[in-house]
């Protein structure tokens, strides 16, 4: 994996959250995300997929979303496109609230927004060609007059992201699920976004693939000016895509930094816990003993006050149990929820 952009040079882990210089008079933040909430009901009550989370992402920069399956964070990538809609918040892209515009607004809009998804087979319609899968977002939005220049765009992306010219007639089950991870980014990108949702492009390909897409991802970013959200639950692997860091807990935000920062000094119990369970690949790390989260994971059904984390937290306290604990700064542009830090 690589640290470094197409030119060769290293990349910048400026936040997105201070960096809002002006540019051609418009400012830098792409997407502000304001109190955003998505709840789910239930049988047994009200679930609290994603709850109060706030953050910028700065044109050109990738924000990481790391946590737990089952924390929400692909709901929360859901929402930000409005694929899901949101209970209540603002999702303000390029100055529009993405929240409050009616079906044919949001149609009108779709392009500048896509998303990578997950499972690169499931998402891929398995009677279609890989020519017929990348030209398909060109025709249902009608951006080509002639059959030949959607082909002719077709061809390009497919050389763009990687794909030879001779599986154009191929069909999803006759490739690798790197192939097929690279048709999934040619259809979000062929319309030309400017704010992808990555959601965990690479937790079903093998490492040495996985490799190749994120390389591939931060290559397009550089050529293309893209503005990513990308989420995983791997924090190795997030760490060399991101500018900044999420970390999420059953529907909140826990911990948000620059992305060098959460690595140097991380302050929250849970994210201390998450990068205690990187393996390190060296002979020492095999007596070096890891201390293991105890207790129960709290119902995000109907939650209590207070945080949630606390039934596994080895530092929580009565205070922990009482109200919600908001992000403060507990430095320059690092917020932590934490009454212990």
């Amino acid at each position: 994996m690589r640290e470094k952009n197409a030119g060769g040079l290293v990349r910048g882990t400026v936040s997105a959250q201070d960096e809002k210089k002006s540019h051609g008079g418009k400012r830098e933040t792409l997407l502000q995300v304001s109190h955003l909430k998505k709840y789910f009901r239930t049988p047994a009550g009200m679930l609290h997929a994603v709850d109060d989370v706030s953050f910028e992402i700065a044109r050109g920069k990738t924000m990481g979303v790391v946590g737990e399956s089952g924390c929400g964070k692909s709901t929360l990538g859901r929402t930000l496109l409005c694929l899901d809609e949101p209970t209540s918040g603002e999702i303000l892209f390029d100055g529009t609230d993405l929240a409050k515009l009616k079906k044919r607004e949001m149609k009108k809009i779709r392009p500048r927004i896509q998303m990578v998804f997950q499972d690169p087979y499931s998402s891929l319609n398995g009677r279609m060609t890989v020519r017929q899968l990348i030209a398909e977002p060109l025709l249902v939005n009608k951006l080509c007059k002639t059959r030949n220049e959607v082909d002719r765009k077709v061809e390009e992306m497919m050389g763009t992201v990687g794909l030879a010219e001779r599986l154009a007639t191929a069909y999803p089950h006759e490739l690798d699920g790197g192939r097929r991870q690279r048709i999934g980014i040619a259809r979000a990108l062929i319309l030309e976004p400017d704010f992808v949702v990555c959601d965990e492009p690479v937790s079903a390909l093998d490492v040495s693939i996985q490799a190749q897409i994120l390389n591939l991802l931060m290559d397009l970013q550089e050529s293309m000016g893209l503005t990513y959200v990308f989420i995983t639950h791997d924090l190795s692997v997030v760490r060399h895509i991101s500018d900044e860091i999420m970390v999420m807990y059953l529907g909140k935000c826990v911990e948000r930094a620059d992305a060098k920062e959460i690595f140097r000094n991380p302050v929250h119990p849970y994210t201390k816990a998450l990068l205690a369970a990187i393996p390190i690949p060296s002979v020492e790390s095999l007596h070096k003993v890891r201390e293991l989260l105890q207790g129960e994971v709290t119902s995000p059904v109907n939650p209590k006050p207070g945080c949630r984390f606390a039934a596994r937290c080895p530092f929580a306290t009565e205070d922990c149990l009482q109200g919600e604990i908001p992000l403060r700064e507990v430095e320059p542009g690092h917020f932590a929820a934490c009454r212990n830090i």
